[in-house]
C-alpha cells in the first residue's frame, strides 16, 4: 500500500528531531526524521543498531516528547502516552500473577469496562490469537510464542488505532516467529489496524510490510522507502523468489553502507 494524497495519514513526523543530554555530552538519536503512515498501512522500519527506531516508537507511544518537529496521529500532535496506540514489546511485559484472562482484560478495565464486557473482550482477543483454552493459565506457564499472543491480544482489546511493535518476535525460535508473523498479517487483514513495526531482520520486513524504511545511522533519518510489491497473500516460499532476493539485496547493501560509514567516522574521531 502506498501514501495516498487524498487520505489523511494515521502517523506524520514532521521534522522530528530527539535529542538527549549524557555524560559524554549531547547524542542526537534522531534528526530531521518525516514519514507518514496511512490508515491500514504495514510500515516496517530497518537499520543499524542505533539508529533511532525504538525513539521513533516511543514518539509516536506518547513515551518520550521530541526536541523539536512534531509528530501527528490522525491529525493531532501527541502530547503525552497515546491512548490509541497499543505498544507490543520484545519482552512479552504481562502481569506474572494475572491469569491470561485478567492480563487481556487489563486494558479495558482501566478503562472502565464492567467486569462481563471486559471479560467477553477478553476473551474474544484469546480466540482471536489462538489461545482458547488457556484463558485460566499464568504467564510463567506458557511457552515464548504463546506469551506473544497474549501480549497481542492485550494489545488488541484496548482497540487501537495503531499498533507499535517494537521488535516483538525478535526472541523467538525461526518457526514460532514465521508462525506469529502470519498471525499477525491474519489479524491486521480482519481488522485493518495501521501497524509501525521496527526489526533487524530484514526477511521478516518483507514478509509483513507493505512499505518499508531504511534509517539512516544516528542520528537517524529515512534514507530511503520502498514500495513492497511483493503479491499476498505472503507464505514462507516467497523468500524463494527472485523479487524477494532482489529487495533483500538492496535494503542489505543500504543498511551494511550505513553501518560501514558510521564505524569509518567513529575511527575518525
Amino acid at each position: 500500500m502506498s501514501v495516498s494524497e487524498d487520505v489523511e495519514p494515521v502517523i506524520a513526523a514532521r521534522d522530528l528531531t530527539v535529542t538527549f543530554a549524557t555524560r559524554a555530552g549531547t547524542l542526537t538519536a534522531l534528526e530531521g526524521l518525516d514519514l507518514e503512515v496511512s490508515p491500514g498501512e504495514v510500515v516496517c522500519i530497518v537499520g543499524a543498531s542505533g539508529c533511532g527506531k525504538s525513539t521513533f516508537l516511543n514518539v509516536v507511544a506518547g513515551f518520550l516528547a521530541p526536541t523539536h518537529g512534531e509528530v501527528l496521529l490522525t491529525g493531532q500532535s501527541i502530547r503525552g502516552v497515546e491512548p490509541r496506540c497499543g505498544m507490543i514489546f520484545q519482552s512479552y511485559a504481562l502481569f506474572p500473577w494475572m491469569t491470561v484472562l485478567d492480563n487481556v482484560a487489563f486494558g479495558p478495565r482501566l478503562k472502565g469496562a464492567s467486569r462481563r464486557l471486559r471479560r467477553e473482550q477478553a476473551r474474544h482477543w484469546i480466540e482471536v490469537v489462538g489461545l482458547d483454552g488457556f484463558e485460566h493459565a499464568y504467564p510463567g506457564e506458557l511457552s515464548g510464542g504463546m506469551q506473544q499472543r497474549v501480549a497481542l491480544s492485550r494489545a488488541l482489546a484496548n482497540d487501537p488505532e495503531v499498533l507499535l511493535c517494537d521488535e516483538p518476535f525478535a526472541a523467538l525460535d525461526a518457526m514460532t516467529r514465521q508462525v506469529l508473523q502470519q498471525e499477525l498479517l491474519r489479524v491486521v487483514a480482519d481488522t485493518g489496524k495501521t501497524v509501525l513495526f521496527i526489526t533487524h531482520a530484514i526477511d521478516e520486513a518483507l514478509i509483513l510490510s507493505d512499505r518499508l524504511v531504511v534509517m539512516s545511522a544516528r542520528p537517524g533519518r529515512v534514507k530511503t522507502i520502498y514500495a513492497n510489491d511483493l503479491p499476498r497473500p505472503r507464505g514462507m516460499d516467497v523468500q524463494l523468489t527472485d523479487r524477494f532476493l532482489e529487495l533483500k539485496r538492496g535494503i542489505w547493501d543500504l543498511v551494511q553502507e550505513e553501518v560501514v560509514g558510521s564505524m569509518t567516522a567513529l575511527q575518525r574521531r
